[in-house]
């Protein structure tokens, strides 16, 4: 199945094969403790409602290569303070924005470095590291 990132009427492909390396990393409910004067333990419990750190990235240098055109989009979105996106992860669809306090929203490297890419050649493919979360 694909993944694609929609924002208004523009839809990009990304690659099939980038993997969510924290899915299982949130959990939805947390508790805080702390002891009463009496010193009894006292536990409150919530679900967390937004926030869910979707990171996208590929599982080895050979996987999900990126076009420089791809992620010049995701550049320009990038730029856009407060962007809501649609993210369908392979049939799970969610409304995202590029997570920036941890890191940088996309990170990316040439997989080969050539002083004038064409599209679609060598120089032109990137491995790269998408950080959003889920709002």
């Amino acid at each position: 199945m694909s993944i694609t990132l929609t924002v208004s009427e523009t839809t990009l492909i990304l690659p099939s094969d980038l993997m969510w390396s924290d899915e299982f990393e949130w959990h939805e409910i947390v508790e805080a403790s702390e002891r009463s004067l009496s010193g009894a333990l006292v536990i409150d419990q919530a679900r967390r409602l937004r926030g869910r750190p979707i990171t996208l990235q590929p599982s080895d240098e050979n996987s999900a290569w990126m076009s420089r055109e791809a992620l010049a989009q995701l550049a320009i979105w990038e730029k856009t303070a407060n962007l809501t996106m649609q993210l369908n992860l392979r049939g799970l669809v969610m409304d995202v924005r590029f997570r920036r306090w941890d890191g940088t929203p996309i990170e990316a490297h040439s997989r080969m470095f050539v002083a004038n890419p064409q599209p679609g050649g060598f120089g032109d493919w990137y491995i790269a590291t998408l950080r959003f979360y889920e709002v």
